[in-house]
């Protein structure tokens, strides 16, 4: 399929206008990013409030590690109204993207050092309803694209990834060159038009066509004839089947192996992504450097490599993608190993952050098309949330220990070398079991024929 296809046909298929709306609503997901985290903490830090309140606006962040919880009512729950004229999907971002805009709009018109509490649960709100967008976008993007459409994938993924940064770089740049001239009440007041722009944008995109509803409908005949109530059938299917459905797809022992490795593939990453700004700094980096290196040229690094990463992933597939993505994840946590025994030497720093940048989006866009590929149709949402909250559990949880590592340590160089090993154990178990996991992507390309066809035929009917 893939390795057939010549360089300039692979650079002609992101034409694509589906990858395109994909991209816009990538901007929605990183935007409220801005709203909630670098915005929020510049307005607090410049309203005098201590660093114990700051950090209190920081525990709003966890929705996103849990948002899979709620989940499957994004699968199920048909929003009155909004369902007729959206779609499922869409209509769930539009309602999430109205509840940030009313919370973004609350918000420029207060002053948190004198409404603390306030301000606090209207940035929980746009927490919130941002989270479940995500759920929504991310589903979204994997029905738009069935899985026998397997170069689109990772096309997908990397425009998804390159419209989060924009959106949280660009309006998050905005926001602090005006925040002197206008104050953040106006900043707010502005951000408040960019959401109202991007809830034009999702009027613009087109739902995507599956078989969803038909196969949820199946499974609710299926799980009826057990339970004996409609009632007890529709939630059951919402709660139980979509991991029922993922086990019974893959099969328990190769379903285990890869949650094992999607927990596994990015913790060394996550631990060093930590301790990464205390470690410029305690090195000896100037902040003007670190927003430099680490800020400006690293998101355009990212950008650059995460479309490079997707072109390597079409043209010569997602396994291979994930292989070379982790040991290059693995070489560049030893580069940091290497500044801190140079010290703080500029031109290595730079190299470094542009093979840390570089290896981040390919390894990320290959990541994120494996766990669209596991992803069944009728509960994509569902699905895709419990696999990324498992790949995001050591970044919100094991990372936190971090810190305590290196003060056990006392050595920069050793904790870099460990964090470059963490890596080891998935890609072992990705070496050792890649016939399942060509299977796996194998079977899921069929699934999508079949998907298609089942689609076709009750459109037919």
């Amino acid at each position: 399929m893939t390795d057939k296809m010549s360089w300039g046909e692979t650079f002609k298929s992101y034409l694509d206008k589906r990858l395109l709306w994909v991209f816009m609503l990538g901007c929605s997901s990183g935007f409220p990013w801005v709203l909630i985290g670098s915005n929020m903490s510049g307005w607090l830090k410049d309203a005098g409030l201590s660093r114990a309140a700051i950090g209190y606006f920081g525990s709003v962040f966890v929705v996103y590690a849990i948002n899979f919880m709620w989940a499957p009512l994004v699968d199920r729950v048909k929003l009155p109204i909004l369902h007729r004229l959206l779609g499922q999907r869409r209509s769930w971002i539009f309602l999430c993207q109205a509840i940030m805009l009313v919370c973004t709009l609350a918000i420029s018109g207060v002053d948190p050092a004198k409404s603390l509490m306030f301000t606090s649960m209207l940035a929980l709100g746009i927490a919130i309803a941002s989270s479940t967008q995500d759920v929504a976008i991310d589903a979204y993007r994997i029905d738009s694209f069935s899985k026998s459409e397997a170069s689109k994938l990772p096309q997908a993924s990397a425009m998804a990834v390159v419209g989060w940064w924009t959106g949280y770089s660009l309006p998050g740049y905005l926001a602090f060159v005006n925040a002197d001239s206008i104050g953040w009440n106006g900043v707010y007041l502005g951000m408040t038009a960019i959401v109202a722009l991007l809830m034009v944008f999702t009027l613009f995109t087109k739902e995507p066509k599956t078989a969803r509803s038909q196969l949820q409908s199946e499974a609710e005949q299926r799980h009826s004839k057990v339970v004996g109530s409609p009632v007890v059938a529709w939630f059951s299917v919402t709660l139980i089947e979509p991991f029922a459905d993922f086990f019974r797809r893959n099969g328990v022992r190769v379903a285990i192996t890869l949650l094992l490795f999607v927990f596994l593939f990015k913790i060394g990453e996550a631990f060093l992504g930590r301790m990464s700004i205390p470690f410029y700094k305690e090195i000896g980096f100037s902040n003007e450097q670190i927003g430099d290196y680490s800020k400006l040229i690293g998101w355009g690094a990212t950008i650059l490599f995460t479309f490079i990463g997707s072109m390597f992933n079409v043209k010569f597939g997602i396994v291979k993608g994930l292989m070379i993505g982790g040991v290059a994840m693995a070489s560049s946590n030893l580069m940091f190993a290497w500044i801190a025994q140079s010290g703080p030497n500029e031109t290595l720093f730079l190299a470094t952050i542009i093979v840390d940048n570089f290896t981040t989006a390919f390894s990320t866009v290959a990541f994120v098309s494996f766990l669209t590929v596991l992803t069944g149709q009728a509960f994509s949402a569902t699905q895709y949330a419990l696999l990324a909250s498992l790949g995001n559990l050591g970044r919100t949880t094991l990372a936190s220990f971090s810190g305590e590592l290196v003060d056990y340590l006392n050595d920069w160089s050793m904790f870099f070398i460990i964090t470059a090993a963490m890596v080891i154990p998935s890609l072992i178990m990705l070496y050792s079991l890649r016939g399942y996991f060509n299977k796996v992507l194998e079977k899921a390309h069929q699934r999508g024929l079949d998907d298609e066809q089942q689609y076709n035929d009750s459109q037919n009917q």
